[in-house]
C-alpha cells in the first residue's frame, strides 16, 4: 500500500501516510506516558521527573544524542538520517511545564500536586515529540539531522530564550526550527496555519499613581489617587480606537489595581498601582502603544494635581511564521490529513509564545492541531481547571513531526 490510512488505536482519528500507520501502532504507549506527565505536573525550570522521563524514553526509542540540562532543565534530542549528504539540521520543539494552578477533573490521571497542573497541554506536545522520536529513530527515512528539543519554561518562563542562551543553536545550528501547539477551538483531524503572525508579542506594564492621602470625608484636602486610576483606566481604552490603525491589532488590559486597605473605608490612600498587559503584533504597533500609554498616563494625573510613571516591560516577541517554512508545513500537513482539514489562514491569536524567541533567530513555523470536540473530550479551553489534552490526537501530531522531518530532509534515490 503505497499511502495507507489508518487508525489510531483507541482512537477515531485517521490520516494518511506510513509515519501515521506506524505511530498508531504504539498510541496506547503514547496515552500512557501522557498520562504519566499529566499526573506529575512541574512549573518552569522544575521540570526534573519531566525531563527524566523524557530522557528514559528517548533512550529507549534509540536516539543518537541525547544532551540533558540545557536551558536549566531542557533536553535535546539529535537523531540522524540514514543519509547525511544533504548536511541539513532540522529542529522540532515541544514545550514540558505546566500552569500553578488547581485541576477540578476527576479522572485516574488528574494531577497528584496540589495547585499545579498540565492546564495547556504541554503534557501532549512533550508525548508527541517522543512519539515523532520512535518512528524516526527506527525508521531514519531521511538525509540529514533531526534535532528535537524538550523546552522548560514556556509559562511566563521564557524557556525558549534560555535555550537560546545557553548555546541550543551554536551547538544545533539548525536551517529551520517548528512548533505546535493544541488548539480546542478546532476538531481533532484540523491543522491551522499561516504565514505571518501567530501570536502577539506579551508586555506588562505598571502604572504607579502618586497622589496625596488624607481622610474620606475631606476629599477636597487630598489628591485622590483612585480617581486617577479610574480616569487612567478608561483613558488608557482610547489608544486602541483612537491612535492604532483599524487594520493594525493591539490590545490593552489593565488587570489589577492595588490601593488603599480594605477594612479603612474612610482612608485615600497615597498612591495606587495598576497592573496589566499590552498585546501587539507588529514593533511599530508596540512602541506607539508604550509611548501613549506614557503620555497619557503622565497627562492624566497631572490634570488632578498627581504624578503616574509607566513602567513597560517587553516579555515575550510576536511570533511570526516564515513564509515559506509555514507554506512548506501547511503541504506536510496536508499530506496527512487532506486539504480540507488544513487552514492555511488560521486567525492569529492575542495570546503569546515564547517559540517566537527561536523564530527571533531562525526561520520556522508555529502550528495549530485541533482536539476539541463539541460537547467531548478535549473541548474544554486551555487554562481551564477542567482542561485535558485529547490523547485522541497523539498520533496524528506525532506523524506530524515525524513528516515534518521526512519532508524537509528527503532521502536521495540511489
Amino acid at each position: 500500500m503505497s499511502n495507507p490510512t489508518q487508525y489510531a488505536q483507541g482512537s477515531r482519528l485517521h490520516a494518511k501516510g506510513r509515519a501515521f500507520a506506524q505511530i498508531a501502532a504504539f498510541h496506547p504507549e503514547l496515552t500512557a506516558f501522557r498520562r504519566d506527565l499529566h499526573a506529575h505536573p512541574e512549573l518552569g525550570f522544575e521540570e526534573l521527573y519531566t525531563a527524566r522521563r523524557v530522557t528514559e524514553a528517548l533512550k529507549l526509542c534509540g536516539v543518537d544524542e541525547i544532551h540533558a540540562g540545557m536551558g536549566k532543565t531542557g533536553v535535546v534530542a539529535v537523531i540522524k538520517g540514514r543519509q547525511k549528504s544533504s548536511g541539513k539540521m532540522i529542529g522540532l520543539r515541544a514545550d514540558m511545564d505546566a500552569l500553578p494552578m488547581t485541576e477540578h477533573n476527576d479522572f485516574a490521571w488528574k494531577s497528584g500536586k496540589p495547585g499545579l497542573m498540565h492546564g495547556c497541554g504541554h503534557d501532549g506536545h512533550t508525548t508527541m515529540l517522543v512519539g515523532a522520536a520512535r518512528y524516526l529513530a527506527e525508521t531514519r527515512n531521511f538525509d540529514g539531522t533531526a534535532v528535537l528539543i524538550f523546552q522548560p519554561g514556556e509559562e511566563g518562563y521564557a524557556g525558549a530564550k534560555a535555550m537560546i542562551e545557553d548555546g541550543l543553536f551554536d551547538r544545533f545550528p539548525v536551517q529551520s526550527v517548528f512548533g505546535m501547539h493544541n488548539w480546542p477551538a478546532m476538531r481533532p483531524g484540523t491543522i491551522g496555519i499561516n504565514p505571518g503572525p501567530m501570536m502577539a508579542a506579551a508586555d506588562r506594564i505598571t502604572i504607579e499613581i502618586t497622589g496625596k492621602g488624607g481622610h474620606g470625608a475631606h476629599p477636597y484636602q487630598t489628591v485622590d489617587p483612585v480617581l486617577v486610576a479610574a480616569h487612567i483606566i478608561t483613558a488608557v481604552q482610547s489608544i486602541v480606537s483612537r491612535n492604532v490603525k483599524p487594520v493594525d491589532s493591539a490590545v490593552i488590559s489593565l488587570c489589577a489595581m492595588r490601593a488603599g486597605e480594605m477594612g479603612a473605608m474612610s482612608v485615600i490612600p497615597g498612591s495606587a498601582t495598576l497592573v496589566g498587559t499590552v498585546r501587539t503584533f507588529s514593533a511599530a504597533v508596540q512602541m506607539l502603544v508604550e509611548r501613549r500609554l506614557n503620555e497619557m498616563c503622565q497627562a492624566v494625573a497631572m490634570g488632578f494635581g498627581a504624578t503616574a510613571t509607566v513602567l513597560y516591560e517587553r516579555m515575550y516577541p510576536a511570533t511570526l511564521n516564515t513564509a515559506s517554512e509555514a507554506h512548506f508545513a501547511a503541504d506536510v500537513a496536508q499530506s496527512l490529513v487532506g486539504r480540507d482539514h488544513v487552514v492555511r489562514d488560521l486567525e492569529p491569536s492575542m495570546g503569546a509564545e515564547d517559540f517566537s524567541f527561536m523564530l527571533q533567530v531562525k526561520p520556522g513555523a508555529y502550528m495549530r492541531i485541533g482536539q476539541g470536540e463539541e460537547n467531548g473530550v478535549g473541548s474544554c479551553f486551555l487554562h481551564n481547571s477542567r482542561y485535558d489534552f485529547n490523547d485522541d490526537i497523539l498520533s496524528l501530531g506525532s506523524a506530524l513531526h515525524a513528516s515534518l522531518i521526512e519532508q524537509a530532509m528527503p532521502l536521495v534515490a540511489a
